[in-house]
This record gives C-alpha cells, sequence and structure tokens, in this order.
C-alpha cells in the first residue's frame, strides 16, 4: 500500500458571496502532491487555481465556504485550531507570490523581514537567524547579501525582491513549498533565473512544490505532473512528460494547440472559440461544454466526474484518446 500524499486536495468547493448571495468560484478541484515531488496547477486567469492553493494555507477571503478537505500529510487544514494553524503556517508550508511587493512591509528593512520569521515563530536567537537568513540570500542567486539586509524593498529590483521572497520561504524550513506564479511580472531572462532557483532549493532540501501558473509549457518542463484547470474545476491531471503526446481533455489539447511551435514556426495557431468563464458563471453541466468541439447533450445537462482516461485523470464524459495532432480543437 502507497503512502498517502503530503498534500491531499479531495473535490474542494469554494463559495464566495457576491452580491450577498453565496456563489460557486471553486466547483471541485482535486490534487495530490506527493511528499518530495512537484505538481503544476495550470489555468487562466479566473479559473480558482490562487484559490486553490491558498486554500492550502486556510488563506481565504471573508465569507468564503468551503466543501470537501484539504489534508495535509492526513491532517484536515480545515479542522486544525487556530494555534495548530499559525505553528503549520510557520513552518511546514510556504508560499512564493506572485508580487513580491504587495507581500512585503515596504517600511522594515529586508534583513527585519527576513529575519522576524525565525525568531517570533522558531524561537531562533537574533544572531543566528541573521547567519542563516544570510546565508539563504547567497543560496538564491544575492552575493552581496550583507548590504541587501540593510535595505529597504523600494530599493531592490523586482528580480531580486522575489529572491528575497524564496529566501524567506526557505528560512521556514518547509515541507512543502507554494510558488503561485513566482516569475510572471519578471522579465524572461530573471523569469529562468527564479524558476532554476525554487528548482536547485527544491532538489537540494527534498521539498514537494505546488507551482501555480497559467504556462503549459513551463509547468511540464519543471516539474513531475500537471494538473489543469478551467473555471473553477480540475478537468485533467496527467504526468508532465506526456502532457503533450497524451492529454486527452479538449480543453487541455485545445490549449497545446494555440501555442507557438518550436519545431514548426510557420504552422497555423489555432485559437480557443468564445471566452474563458470564471467558476461563478458556470451553469450546470460540464464547464467547457460552451467552447468544446465535441460537446454533447450529456455534457450540457451533467457535470462530469474525474474518471481514469488511459495516463490521464479526466473531467470528461467524451475525453479523447488520440494525440492531439490526430484530434485538434476543431477537428
Amino acid at each position: 500500500m502507497s503512502p498517502s500524499p503530503l498534500l491531499q486536495i479531495k473535490a474542494l468547493g469554494i463559495d464566495l458571496p457576491l452580491r450577498g448571495e453565496p456563489r460557486a468560484v471553486v466547483h471541485r478541484a482535486d490534487l495530490a502532491v506527493p511528499e518530495g515531488a512537484a505538481v503544476a496547477l495550470v489555468g487562466e486567469s479566473g479559473s480558482g487555481k490562487s484559490l486553490t492553493a491558498r486554500s492550502v494555507l486556510g488563506l481565504l477571503p471573508p465569507g468564503a465556504r468551503v466543501r470537501g478537505d484539504v489534508l495535509f500529510a492526513g491532517e484536515s487544514v480545515a479542522r486544525m485550531r487556530p494555534e495548530r494553524l499559525r505553528a503549520f503556517r510557520a513552518s511546514e508550508v510556504a508560499m512564493v507570490f506572485q508580487d513580491p511587493r504587495a507581500h512585503i512591509n515596504p517600511a522594515r528593512g529586508i534583513g527585519d523581514f527576513l529575519v522576524e520569521g525565525l525568531t517570533t515563530a522558531r524561537g531562533v536567537p537574533a544572531a543566528e537567524a541573521v547567519r542563516r537568513v544570510t546565508a539563504i540570500l547567497r543560496e538564491v542567486g544575492i552575493a552581496d547579501a550583507e548590504r541587501r539586509m540593510r535595505q529597504r524593498p523600494h530599493e531592490l529590483s523586482g528580480g531580486l525582491l522575489q529572491r528575497v521572497m524564496i529566501a524567506a520561504a526557505l528560512a521556514a524550513e518547509p515541507r512543502l513549498l507554494l510558488a503561485d506564479e513566482p516569475s510572471t511580472a519578471l522579465d524572461v531572462t530573471t523569469q529562468e533565473e527564479v524558476m532554476a532557483i525554487i528548482g536547485e532549493a527544491r532538489e537540494a532540501r527534498g521539498l514537494a512544490l505546488l507551482f501555480i501558473t497559467h504556462d503549459l509549457e513551463l509547468a511540464a518542463a519543471v516539474t513531475d505532473r500537471v494538473v489543469v484547470m478551467y473555471a473553477g474545476t480540475t478537468v485533467e491531471e496527467l504526468p508532465a512528460a506526456l502532457l503533450r503526446g497524451r492529454a486527452a481533455h479538449p480543453y487541455t489539447r485545445a490549449l497545446l494547440a494555440s501555442r507557438p511551435s518550436v519545431s514548426d514556426p510557420g504552422a497555423e495557431l489555432r485559437s480557443i472559440p468564445g471566452r474563458p468563464l470564471s467558476g461563478f458563471e458556470i451553469p450546470g453541466g460540464c464547464a467547457f461544454g460552451d467552447r468544446c468541439p465535441y460537446v454533447q447533450d450529456r455534457c450540457r445537462a451533467d457535470r462530469p466526474a474525474p474518471v481514469p482516461a488511459g495516463d490521464s485523470t479526466v473531467a470528461c464524459h467524451y475525453p479523447r484518446t488520440s494525440a492531439p495532432e490526430e484530434a485538434g480543437p476543431h477537428a
């Protein structure tokens, strides 16, 4: 019998108040992150992927109602008492957010920001905390770490500040790292450097990683498994190495077909008809039904549950089993 995953999100649903009424923004999210593994959660803006990641830490907006469960090492996050939840956030899971400037106090120095978590939450003596975080700053590519410790956030570039946020996450010595589009706001070269830093730190420490992104190709390059989310529903999960050749959900295949090809730069790009929907806009039936070229009456009436389909787990009544080139989104 295989051990339980370090993180398991089971049939998660999230309702938020909209004009005084609860509306579902996440209908059903299912994923698992084994100890030491890297899993990507991929989706368009508004798909619910960031809310799903924040549910791991219990960081949901006021008035949120949660269905299903989030388990960490078999323990329900929703059932954690306040003191246990604080300890959980301080030492077992750490998050790197998309915009570092929105998550660091601009009035405080970098050193104060990095040291505080170790001294207050973990009881590390101040001198030892300074030594640790200075070493971690060097590890994440900040050579003049002592000088940076004395600076304030506005004195650092976006790339340097994101490295500081990664250092803060690593200083907590977590078992799981949540990375919510950590490179999106950066230039291409800095994006590569930041993702390389995260990958190297994860491997060196044996961390599990849940990587939130909108980029399928990047997800496949840096993780072991990919979970695709659309309009508040995880629609497919499969090994990253099989993404391009074995994707079974029409939405995943349509996303792949809409990307430029490096091997065939003259190939026609296939757009996905319609517009992406948010979870609260979805009626009954399949969330992708109105944009899917394979839609049937059953799709409009019944919302599909995740089922095995070859190498994937797919929430689709009619998953595609041939290669994407043989049955593209307009086949």
